[in-house]
């Protein structure tokens, strides 16, 4: 059913690609030219001056790539991501930032550049959501790109506003899904709001916003993507949304309205004690000044919750210790999101991270992409080191954990959490169950993984990712491993039923940084019908000062 969805979506895009670069399609773009903008909004996210001063020396990082010279729209040997970026316009507000005549002169002639060469149908740069980014960042910072402009310059960017406005209002609503659709509609409601017009464009935009978080936001408050990159991200959207309407003195609808409220929390949720973002599902750390910045424009209250059923994922908090697990199945609308992390967990303590998923690739190479996606880049259970999850070569989803349960029990102050997946079903005929116990002090996590069925001829290999500012060494009798945190805590595991060793493993959970980290690794031989690892984290106590 997926493939024949996707068999579709390529047919169409097809169509669309044949109609949209012919020049009839262009003319059908051009109508009016507004005089001026009805409306400037202000961009509420900050710059980053260092960013912006390597603009204007023509340096342009993105997606972990950078490029150097006066024309940087199609640069060789770059990934899409960076395109996307580089065409998204986002770092407007880096030059923003910069409050110089300089930095508006240089984003003006970017912007007049973009128009000159890129100003035509293009199956990427003209994307729904890519170009409803660079119409809202083009509207965010017009006081950059207008106000010391001359006439001609500012009639070529109000025309190229109008035009893309036209094309938008067509393919919004069929554009990418998930989140990307929500970055659409936004800019076609910001376009409905800063160019002149009628309300009925408005009204349009919020009515089809209300379609798609019906659709895409979860009764718990989670994104239908399972990944906290794209709840922060969606969240981000309409925070901004409703700060426009309110700045232009029009009523938000409750559908928004209501969605903030309710995201606002799970975005808490998968917020670490640093106030980074968990790294499930193609996310990574985030900076936690932009996430506080992000829910104090929300205005949403509400702590964060123990348990999201709907998006699949349980939080254990105790005192200083926290720790997040995925207890969920990837869905057709996830599958771009989707990592083989199924049953992973991660955990921090005194606002430390400690055992941690690898976190995700942001940048183009397919190699990185992969790997981040595996089974193996996550704190969970593998068979014979393979993937829980199949990525197809059409980009939907093969075979995958489909059948995911889970419990959670409490009594007095203690936690337990029990779950399973069928993703080795198919493969090995196994399901994975897993048990985890957390104790009332935090000072305490104990694990039992279980693998059962199958013939008991492979092997099973559980992974504990260590964040890269954790360091661990071998016990002396090579049955457990001793942690040492940043600040000098340590840590002990230990385990039973498998072959513990200390891995190199990599992180990726900061945005464009490979950092080298370690792994603690249990493995052995699958034993009949079920197979039981019992593994424990304890907190080593202190010693006192002798006085």
């Amino acid at each position: 059913m997926e493939a024949g969805r996707h068999g579709l979506d390529k047919a169409r895009a097809t169509l669309e690609s044949a109609l949209y670069s012919t020049a009839l399609y262009r003319v059908s773009l051009r109508g009016r030219r507004p005089e001026a903008l009805a409306f400037g909004p202000v961009d509420p996210w900050p710059g980053d001056e260092k960013r912006g001063a390597a603009l204007l020396g023509d340096v342009y990082s993105f997606a972990g790539a950078t490029v150097t010279g006066t024309t940087p729209w199609r640069p060789d040997g770059v990934s899409r991501q960076w395109i996307e970026a580089m065409h998204g316009f986002g770092w407007l507000r880096d030059l923003d930032a910069l409050n110089s005549a300089e930095a508006r002169a240089h984003g003006r002639r970017l912007t007049a550049d973009w128009i000159k060469y890129c100003g035509v149908w293009d199956e990427l740069t003209w994307r729904a959501d890519v170009l409803a980014r660079r119409l809202v960042a083009w509207l965010s910072h017009s006081g950059l790109l207008l106000a010391e402009a001359d006439r001609a310059s500012a009639d070529a960017l109000l025309g190229s506003l109008a035009e893309q406005a036209r094309h938008l209002r067509r393919i919004a609503a069929s554009g990418p899904d998930g989140s990307q659709r929500i970055a659409a509609i936004k800019g076609l409601l910001f376009a409905a709001l800063c160019l002149p017009g009628d309300d009925t464009r408005l009204t349009q935009g919020l009515d089809l916003m209300e379609h798609e978080l019906d659709r895409q936001i979860l009764a718990d408050g989670g994104h239908v993507a399972r990944s906290p990159a794209a709840q922060f991200d969606v969240f981000c959207d309409l925070v901004e949304l409703r700060e426009l309407l309110a700045t232009a003195r029009k009523p938000a609808n409750d559908a928004l309205r209501t969605a903030i409220d309710r995201m606002a929390p799970m975005v808490r949720f998968f917020r670490h004690g640093d106030g980074g973002l968990a790294l499930f599902n193609t996310s990574t750390e985030q900076d936690p000044t932009l996430i506080d910045r992000a829910l104090a424009l929300g205005e949403a209250g509400g702590k964060a919750p123990s348990s999201a059923p709907h998006s699949g994922f349980e939080r254990l908090l105790a005192r200083r210790t926290l720790v997040i697990t995925d207890v969920g199945a990837p869905t057709a609308l996830s599958a771009d999101h989707a990592h083989g992390g199924t049953l992973s967990f991660e955990m921090s303590v005194d606002g430390q991270r400690m055992i941690v998923n690898c976190g995700a690739h942001t940048g183009g190479d397919e190699v990185w992409r992969d790997a981040m996606r595996a089974t193996a880049a996550h704190s969970t259970a593998a068979v014979d080191n393979g993937n829980m999850l199949e990525r197809l070569d059409d980009g939907t989803l093969g075979r995958r954990p489909k059948r995911v349960i889970h419990n959670r029990r409490e009594d007095g102050g203690n936690i337990w959490i029990e779950a399973s997946h069928d993703g080795y079903r198919d493969s090995y005929g196994l399901t994975h169950r897993r048990r985890l116990y957390l104790s009332a002090d935090g000072d305490n996590l104990r694990g039992e993984d279980i693998l059962s069925g199958g013939s008991g001829v492979a092997r099973f290999t559980i992974r504990f990712h260590l964040h890269p500012s954790v360091k661990a060494s071998l016990t002396a009798n090579h049955t457990g491993a001793l942690l040492r945190l940043q600040n000098g805590e340590g840590w002990r595991m230990h385990s039973e039923g498998a072959a513990l060793v200390v891995a190199d493993s990599v992180y990726l959970g900061r945005q464009g940084e490979v950092n080298r980290a370690e792994q603690i690794v249990l493995s052995g031989q699958l034993k009949g019908s079920a197979t039981t690892i019992k593994w424990a984290l304890s907190r080593v106590p202190a010693k006192r000062k002798k006085t």
